[in-house]
């Protein structure tokens, strides 16, 4: 590529006021079940800023939805689930997922390959931990304590949540890849919330498994979390091609916390866009400075686009990334 490839987590959603007119009276979750609305919010970034991938647009829960678990994506709060799951009994409502159930999410990749060219299409999932999560609190939470206490009180139950969760997730990347997307993202958004030793003996195992069976397809595997720079080594360690970083520490630091070969992707703090022009672009210029340490760098935010972000500047910094490291 002539330049260093830039795309943004959340680059399709909230920020954009023409994702705002499509979804004006269409639940989240509906949104995301809807293969012409899919396509047209996931074209809509890569039409308005020309990054350099698209990333496809749906949302971690959608798998627990597809089989059955009764959640909803509630504005303001997340997704919220109805029944918590906290025993082997609701463990056992996490059943396979069947392509069948997935029909929505082949049609609109196959939509979007069409319509991308050469332009990679990114799928996404969630990963277990994360998943698990929601799952066990019934819906976002600061301190995870029932899902600690599952995890560090009933190790065998925990295996078969994680085992079941990981299962989902496979088939939902699976899905995407064989539809057409060339690359994946694994979202662990929450594992930040553990210490290394915890993330070594009850998260890793599953991620691990995910992307190993992953291989196959050979295509680009990208793990991302928040606040896991303690956890950069064990993220590689899974078996990702590409570590995503938050804006916690700086690229170089993170390009010696994982194994050699490993690409990075990040990391400009999601707050600095609101920031004059003249920081975001030296901040913008030490990223790409210090990323050259790493065996390959993307460029992205550490997290996602913030809703009231200006699309302008997000348009000011593809086009000034792909000046900058132009060949």
């Amino acid at each position: 590529m002539p330049h260093t490839p830039v795309w943004f987590m959340r680059q399709a959603g909230r920020s954009l006021p023409e994702y705002r007119r499509v979804r004006a009276d269409v639940p989240m979750l509906e949104s995301c079940t809807r293969p012409d609305m899919v396509t047209e919010i996931t074209m809509q970034p890569v039409r308005r800023y020309d990054v350099d991938a698209a990333i496809f647009f749906s949302d971690i829960v959608v798998p627990l939805k597809a089989i059955g678990i009764d959640l909803d994506i509630k504005p303001g709060v997340g997704p919220v689930v109805a029944d918590p799951i906290r025993d082997a009994a609701g463990i056992k409502r996490l059943r396979e997922i069947e392509p069948d159930d997935l029909g929505f999410v082949t049609e609109a990749v196959g939509q979007l390959v069409g319509e991308l060219g050469d332009k990679p299409l990114i799928g996404f999932a969630g990963a277990p931990f994360t998943l698990a999560s929601y799952l066990i609190e019934g819906g976002p939470s600061k301190n995870h304590e029932h899902t600690k206490a599952l995890m560090y009180g009933e190790p065998e139950l925990w295996d078969e949540l994680m085992r079941r969760l990981s299962a989902i997730t496979l088939g939902f990347l699976r899905t995407q890849i064989e539809a057409g997307a060339s690359a994946v993202q694994l979202f662990d958004s929450w594992v930040g919330a553990l210490g290394a030793e915890d993330y070594r003996a009850s998260v890793l195992p599953y991620s691990s498994w995910i992307f190993s069976q992953l291989e196959e397809y050979e295509v680009p595997r990208i793990h991302f979390g928040v606040g896991t720079g303690e956890l950069l080594g064990l993220l590689g360690e899974a078996g990702a091609d590409v570590v995503g970083v938050d804006w916690r520490i700086p690229l170089d630091k993170a390009a010696q916390r994982v194994r050699p070969g490993t690409a990075l992707q990040g990391n400009l703090d999601p707050a600095t866009l609101f920031a004059p022009w003249e920081v975001v672009a030296e901040r913008t210029r030490d990223i790409l400075s210090r990323g050259r340490a790493a065996d390959g760098h993307i460029f992205n935010l550490g997290h996602g686009v913030l809703p009231a972000t200006d699309p302008d500047m997000l348009q000011r910094l593809t086009e000034f990334v792909h000046e900058e490291t132009a060949v």
